[in-house]
């Protein structure tokens, strides 16, 4: 019976013990040294992003051309950005996954930054044109 109980817990529960136990615990650590841990790990890799969203491209590159000229990324996302974001384009800690796509992309992609010197990329989502760049990482 007692092999039986093994075999039920290894063969059902042995799932869940791949994820959460010893031998799950190895492949995690192999996969956190792989690539895994910069491209699907979802909870513990985030950034503090901000951004400038613009409908149309010709408002996008009038932001660009701003920043282009020296003005604090801040400042251009309170004139130009369309969304609702905290002042200056703020989004702060995305994590993994909760972004689109091309955003998510270009945004763990970008070197950390400050609003006065700023390193930025333009993206189109679904949303618009985005012009993003990175405070910080974790």
């Amino acid at each position: 019976q007692s092999n039986l109980s093994r075999m039920g817990k290894k063969g059902g529960g042995g799932g869940g013990g791949a994820k959460g136990g010893k031998g799950g615990g190895k492949e995690k650590a192999k996969g956190a040294a792989g690539s895994s841990e910069g491209k699907e790990k979802k909870g513990g890799t985030a950034v503090k992003v901000r951004h400038i969203l613009c409908e149309k491209q010709s408002k996008s590159l009038e932001a660009l051309a701003a920043l282009q000229a020296g003005g604090k990324f801040n400042e251009v996302a309170t004139q130009f950005s369309e969304d609702k974001a905290r002042s200056g384009g703020d989004l702060g800690w995305m994590t993994r996954g909760s972004m689109v796509g091309p955003f998510q992309d270009a945004a763990f992609a970008l070197p950390n930054s400050t609003v006065s010197n700023p390193n930025y990329v333009q993206v189109k989502t679904k949303f618009g044109y985005h012009i993003i760049m990175v405070e910080d990482k974790k």
